[in-house]
């Protein structure tokens, strides 16, 4: 065993020695390592981020909270059987809640009306355009996942009673106060005054569609007095458990039936979506981004790894002197197929430290230049793409090295 780690250290001194002696050479070499393992690195990082990205969304979203819609999610076929659907209407929340008081051991908690639309809010000078505008129940603070920065959610007697307050997200606060704190100021929605009781913390995007922080929160009564509810509302519904989400859905598919009077054997005239839909989704573009990686790579590690063997062979010819020489002092074909292997696998190591470091500094940059984007550099892509590097150096210095260990010292010492 220790002559064994006498001649692995021997062979990589000789490698490290050949490598210094031919940087230019062993750096084009490596080129195709370096271009593979920057493509393997990107791909992983392009992916964690995607989904980084996405589990964070759906947490603001809320992964324990169903929708009930007129639409489903997602694309749909008979697109005159969706259209002619009722709207739902604020009392379905109402009659869900009555439901669910009455079922033993419900998987439903709460289901909370939610109306929306898009419009401008002022404040004296300062105006934002396409701001969405919620309105909601007090209940809605039990959706929320998102703290507040100041103030609170209106109440029940508030919600109740349609009183014009409103809780403005981030964004919107700042744009329209520039710093100051908005409680208890008025604002204009729709052409019409509400006063600022709370502002929702910073959330961030949706996957950089959408912004948590652009959004306006009403009493849903003051927000049909001002806006109607003619295209219908939403009904989002919270569970219990949301490791039983399938039990969960079909639970609310019952009840939800129930409240809009369905016979059995008829087709449900609504949809329940949940945020795992937009998974379904985010698959094909997470397969598209890995198919095109995994081509590049490979074809960049099948490019680098054919030149690493050329130049393998040519410096088997180059030292078949040398190899002479040592075997006729007593070297064994292990030592020799070690060394030249260690040399093929040094490259590729070269190769791919740097191409971590490409990789590194190219998701910094990205990083910095686009903030709300959600790229880091994983610890265990560094794993990953050093066992790739091993990996192409051990396949690619194989032959060569082991075509060196199988030659006759006789014949290497007269090679000219």
């Amino acid at each position: 065993m220790q002559r064994l780690w006498n001649e692995f250290i021997e062979s990589f001194r000789i490698a490290i020695t050949q490598i210094r002696a031919n940087k230019m050479r062993s750096i084009l070499t490596a080129l195709g390592v370096i271009i593979g393992i920057v493509a393997v690195t990107l791909m992983g990082t392009a992916i964690k981020g995607i989904d980084t990205g996405f589990n964070n969304s759906l947490a603001m979203l809320g992964d324990d909270v169903l929708y009930v819609q007129k639409w489903p999610w997602g694309g749909v076929e008979d697109w005159w059987n969706y259209a002619n659907r009722p709207p739902i209407r604020p009392e379905a929340a109402d009659k869900l809640n009555a439901i669910i008081e009455q079922t033993p051991n419900s998987l439903l908690e709460v289901a909370v009306p939610v109306g929306g639309s898009g419009a401008p809010i002022k404040s004296g000078d300062n105006k934002v355009n396409g701001v969405q505008i919620f309105g909601t129940t007090a209940d809605y603070g039990r959706l929320i996942t998102a703290d507040f920065s100041e103030g609170r959610l209106f109440n029940e007697t508030e919600a109740a009673g349609g009183r014009p307050v409103c809780v403005l997200g981030y964004d919107v606060a700042d744009a329209l106060f520039q710093g100051q704190s908005p409680l208890d100021r008025s604002v204009v929605i729709a052409g019409h005054p509400f006063t600022v009781i709370g502002v929702i913390a910073k959330q961030g995007s949706f996957l950089g569609l959408f912004s948590f922080d652009n959004q306006a929160i009403v009493p849903l009564e003051a927000f049909r007095r001002y806006a109607g509810v003619r295209r219908g509302v939403e009904v989002r519904v919270k569970i219990k458990d949301k490791t039983r989400l399938i039990d969960a859905k079909e639970e609310l598919i019952g009840a939800m039936r129930r409240v809009r009077g369905q016979l059995p054997g008829e087709r449900d005239n609504f949809s329940v979506n949940e945020t795992e839909a937009f998974k379904a989704q985010l698959d094909p573009i997470k397969q598209g981004i890995a198919m095109a990686g995994l081509f590049i790579t490979g074809l960049s590690l099948f490019v680098g790894a054919i030149g690493i063997m050329n130049i393998t062979f040519v410096s088997v010819k180059e030292r078949t002197k040398e190899i002479g020489t040592r075997k006729a002092l007593g070297a064994r074909r292990r030592s020799i197929l070690l060394q030249f292997l260690i040399e093929a696998v040094s490259i590729c190591m070269i190769g791919g430290v740097v191409g971590l470091l490409l990789t590194y500094g190219l998701v910094f940059g990205v990083g910095k230049a686009f903030p709300a984007m959600p790229v880091e550099f994983s610890v265990g892509l560094v794993f990953i793409s050093m066992g790739v590097s091993v990996a192409t150096g051990i396949a690619s210095g194989f032959v060569p090295a082991w075509g060196a260990s199988r030659l006759d010292p006789v014949v290497a010492l007269r090679y000219e």
